[in-house]
């Protein structure tokens, strides 16, 4: 009979066969007299069933590998593009991420970074000659994004270098100024930085700039403020751009850090993006020869050329944090225990990182299409304005539900994801804040401009 062996004789065979100790700390945690009751009155069937599972080995169990790139967009890439994509990250896992939160933490940049920064060769991504590598516009996004998943801060010095201060010459400069500053720029034996945004005019810089220019027999004087000018404190050349008081138009300038009337402030007590050592610029007489004049900017047309180049490079950085974000959310909730398993296994933690994967994802495929449209010469600036008002809002969405689903340790640097919440906003705001570029948009599909 399936009870059989739990008669007194079988219960007192069975209780020699351990020790005493054992069993009283075993009784304890479970009601023994209940268990062998319950053992007694089951079925041949039953019991079969029990040995199984108390006879089953334990399965390391193999979880998938964790991968923003859902859709795997990456596929598209060259085998020597998808080589440099892994080199990035690479270079980003093991000598950024070990040090980010330090030097976040402390507001500083670490500039030991750079000689190895330097070895990537990646410095003006999309620029033929000068150095550069002369690869397409979406390897440029590809790279910045895989910035941005490791920290925002540093893909920011890196755009700001390669995108808007070398974009400034490179679109903007004359050949002579080309192979006098690039060349030094793409090997950061130079760092540059980019002056457009000022204390009172952000939005409005397209007709306001108050930073003015004036032109005198021996050159140009400059007088005004910039600010939020990332790289500025150590930069050796600053991207100024003034209004020329003879003609009202936007000119562009390479003004090095040693010119006479030129002082720049650290901007203390951010809360995003502080590894980004960003300047109060101030000019006062600040003396500029004509031979560093950018030759071919003559207006607020020539600074839009810069501005479209890397706006989309802005989208492809908050997908990077994005990413960032979601990638460390899943990793954390796969190994934090709660109610005796992974808080992973659990309905509402699953739908939190499925939210956050659709948005990644549809954010992923869009600057794809982006950087093609680049690539295909028809990038338009509404094109572009989309892309940045999307994808920021949606990194807005993806690392406030990361933080959440990590707790109260979300809110610790050493998870990462609370750097991540803090960087998303001033990703949110630079280069076009949503209202801007949404009413580019506007202006695009309805035809009616609603700029005051």
């Amino acid at each position: 009979m399936s009870g059989a062996f739990f008669n007194s004789e079988g219960i007192s065979a069975l209780l020699q066969q351990f020790d005493v100790s054992k069993l009283v700390e075993l009784s304890k945690k479970v009601d023994l007299l209940q268990v062998i009751k319950n053992l007694n009155s089951m079925d041949d069937q039953q019991l079969a069933g029990l040995m199984k599972v108390l006879n089953a080995k334990p399965k390391n169990r193999e979880l998938p590998e964790i991968d923003g790139d859902f859709y795997d967009v990456s596929h598209t890439l060259t085998p020597e593009q998808r080589e440099l994509q892994l080199k990035v990250r690479h270079f980003m896992e093991t000598e950024i991420k070990p040090i980010v939160n330090e030097y976040w933490l402390k507001d500083e940049f670490p500039f030991q970074i750079i000689p190895k920064f330097r070895e990537l060769n990646i410095c003006g991504v999309t620029y033929d000659g000068y150095g550069c590598p002369n690869l397409p516009f979406l390897m440029e996004g590809v790279l910045a994004m895989e910035m941005a998943r490791i920290d925002s801060s540093i893909a920011t010095f890196f755009g700001v270098q390669s995108g808007l201060s070398m974009g400034s010459i490179y679109i903007c400069g004359s050949e002579e100024q080309k192979q006098k500053w690039l060349p030094q720029m793409q090997k950061l034996e130079k760092i540059g930085a980019f002056g457009l945004t000022e204390p009172e005019v952000g939005s409005g810089a397209a007709g306001g700039l108050t930073t003015t220019c004036k032109k005198t027999d021996d050159g140009w004087i400059l007088n005004g403020q910039k600010k939020w000018i990332g790289n500025a404190t150590f930069a050796d050349l600053i991207i100024i751009w003034a209004r020329d008081l003879d003609d009202n138009e936007v000119k562009g300038f390479i003004v090095e850090k040693d010119n006479p009337g030129f002082a720049v402030e650290k901007i203390h007590g951010k809360m995003a993006l502080r590894i980004v050592q960003n300047g109060l610029i101030t000019l006062t007489d600040c003396f500029v020869t004509e031979e560093n004049r950018l030759q071919n900017a003559n207006s607020f047309k020539d600074t839009a050329k810069v501005l479209q180049m890397t706006r989309a490079g802005v989208a492809w950085m908050a997908t990077g944090c994005a990413r960032g974000a979601y990638e460390s959310a899943l990793d954390y909730t796969r190994t934090r225990k709660q109610f005796g398993k992974p808080i992973a296994s659990f309905q509402m933690i699953q739908g939190h990182l499925v939210e956050m994967l659709s948005n990644l994802t549809a954010m992923q495929t869009m600057v794809f299409r982006l950087s093609e449209m680049q690539d295909e010469g028809i990038l338009k600036d509404e094109h572009a304005s989309l892309a940045k008002v999307f994808c920021t809002m949606r990194t807005r969405d993806i690392v406030s539900r990361a933080r959440e689903v990590m707790g109260g340790n979300g809110i610790l640097l050493e998870h990462d994801v609370a750097r991540f919440v803090a960087d998303s906003e001033a990703i949110y705001s630079y280069e076009g804040t949503k209202e801007i570029n949404s009413l580019i948009v506007g202006r695009s599909i309805t035809g009616f401009s609603a700029f005051v």
